[in-house]
């Protein structure tokens, strides 16, 4: 029998219902505690795993090392930042996300931010629940007539400029590598931000793209900006937003991810007036969550029937085969 280790933080009975289908021909083996050492005994004997889509329990070299039979890490995700992928491909591990699963449901959540801060909607909303009416002074924006800067046109990138676009949106965007079939005109980076009054960050998180933009790239946005960050904290620093905040250079931030998951206590983030916080739940739709437990549940089937998995993000050979 297969072992397949699933390090997701769902209760034994949700995991049970998940993988039924595989139960005749895997054992499904659980950390016996949410910490370092009950993942180190999860994968003692894994050939499969499903890694921890919270980064609580990440794939790092220690972890690899724990896990001396394990042939196949299948991200419940499309990020791969908390898995060491060196040590991962040294190991002979392949690794595969599901790209794609979650496209849709960020790109929307992207155009639903856009047009929160333009109407200043959880603004107006907190006012009214404090007994205000605050009529005259929303003086709103409408989104069609900004101009939208999208940072990285992958999957979401590219989704999110189309939506943009449909709406009426002037889009433009920046990636390492321009596309010919884009929609909006490829910008490089810095000219992007100088003629961007919606800028929306969408690139992978990579030793690259860590801090991409900071304080001195944020000071070439328009006055009056908005940002929506649906990509991975650290990327644009929380200080270098809440800096561009106070100083007017930003007129609103919507934020799906931070540098640290979740915000501590008493983050400035938490009480900013001109800040729309989501707890990482971009991509949590219903219709997102299916795509990736099908997602999940096929590349494994496939291991178990000896055919190629898909998307595997680490350069190994696509059909993984037992040690």
């Amino acid at each position: 029998m297969w072992k397949i280790a699933v390090l997701l933080p769902l209760p034994p009975e949700v995991i049970d219902l998940l993988f039924a289908p595989l139960k005749d021909r895997a054992d499904v083996v659980l950390p016996p505690s949410r910490d370092r050492a009950g993942q180190h005994a999860a994968l003692a004997e894994a050939d499969l795993a499903v890694g921890d889509f919270t980064g609580e329990l990440p794939m790092d070299a220690a972890a690899v090392a724990a896990a001396p039979r394990l042939v196949l890490l299948q991200q419940p995700q499309v990020g791969v930042d908390s898995c060491d992928l060196d040590a991962l491909t040294d190991a002979g591990v392949a690794v595969a996300n599901t790209a794609g699963a979650n496209t849709r449901s960020v790109a929307e959540w992207a155009v639903g931010a856009a047009f929160a801060l333009c109407r200043k909607f959880a603004w107006a909303d907190r006012r009214m629940r404090e007994g205000g009416w605050p009529q005259l002074e929303i003086r709103g924006r409408e989104l069609h007539a900004q101009r939208v800067g999208i940072v990285g046109y992958g999957a979401i990138g590219a989704e999110a400029a189309r939506l943009f676009h449909a709406i009426g949106c002037r889009v433009s965007y920046w990636s390492r590598t321009p596309k010919d079939d884009a929609v909006g005109e490829y910008l490089e980076l810095d000219e992007l931000l100088a003629t961007s009054d919606v800028l929306v960050v969408a690139v992978a998180l990579s030793p690259e793209t860590t801090g991409l933009i900071g304080p001195e790239r944020l000071a070439l946005l328009p006055p009056d900006a908005l940002l929506v960050n649906v990509a991975r904290g650290g990327i644009v620093p929380d200080e270098a937003v809440l800096a561009a905040l106070d100083s007017g250079r930003l007129a609103g931030a919507a934020l799906d991810v931070f540098e640290r998951e979740p915000l501590p206590s008493g983050h400035p983030l938490l009480s900013h007036e001109q800040v729309l916080l989501s707890p990482h739940a971009a991509g949590a739709s219903a219709q997102a969550q299916m795509n990736v437990i099908g997602q999940v549940m096929a590349n494994l089937t496939a291991v178990l029937d000896g055919r190629p998995v898909e998307h595997v993000v680490n350069g190994l050979p696509p059909l993984v085969r037992r040690r």
